[in-house]
């Protein structure tokens, strides 16, 4: 992914509500089976990192994109945001800008 593609991202996760919170249990199958749903539905999503958690978010971050094999596009404080391009591509949802050469 390349920068452009990530601040594009970044700029439409802005506008996104957490749709799951990561608690004291940190990262559990149902939750990584959780976030892969979500991925699949939504392209796009956004976690929120309880105050209850006291793992580093970006390691949390990293853990969990790898068991989902979607890609970390930011981590702010105590929130995650992560893409994953669907399988077929005509059901995407966000077109990411390409790079184009000189």
């Amino acid at each position: 992914m390349t920068s452009k593609q990530r601040a594009y991202l970044r700029g439409l996760a802005m506008k996104l509500e957490p749709v799951l919170q990561i608690g004291k249990a940190s990262v559990t199958p149902e939750l990584t089976k959780a976030v892969d749903e979500a991925l699949e539905a939504r392209e796009l999503i956004k976690l929120h990192v309880l105050k209850n958690c006291f793992d580093d978010p970006r390691e949390l971050a990293e853990t969990i994109a790898e068991r989902t094999r979607s890609q970390v596009v930011q981590v702010i404080g105590k929130k995650i945001v992560l893409y994953r391009e669907p399988k077929e591509k005509k059901e995407r949802k966000i077109v990411l800008p390409v790079h184009k050469e000189k």
